[in-house]
């Protein structure tokens, strides 16, 4: 009877322990710092009075549609670096 009373004890310490390591785990990855979205400042390149009308992903690209004084087209960017990889004009 000594035995099992002595076993109960050390199950309970493991079971608490357990979960003060589990909590201190949790805690530690919840404050860990996250790396934040690169900014990229800068603009596309296009000429004065270029409006952006709409935006959408496009697998690992951003569409962005713009309007302006040379009409309306569709800007493929890639998210990561800011550069314009290609540009879709609609026809006439």
């Amino acid at each position: 009877m000594r035995a099992l009373k002595v076993l109960v004890i050390v199950m309970g310490v493991l079971i608490v322990a357990g979960t003060v390591g589990l909590i201190a785990v949790i805690v530690q990855r919840m404050s860990a710092a996250t790396p934040s979205a690169q900014r990229i400042e800068g603009g596309l390149g296009q000429p004065a009075g270029t409006r952006i009308r709409g935006l959408a992903g496009a697998g690992d690209r951003v569409a962005v549609w713009v309007e302006g004084p040379q009409g309306e087209r569709v800007l493929l960017l890639d998210p990561r670096s800011g550069r314009v990889l290609g540009e879709l004009r609609p026809t006439e």
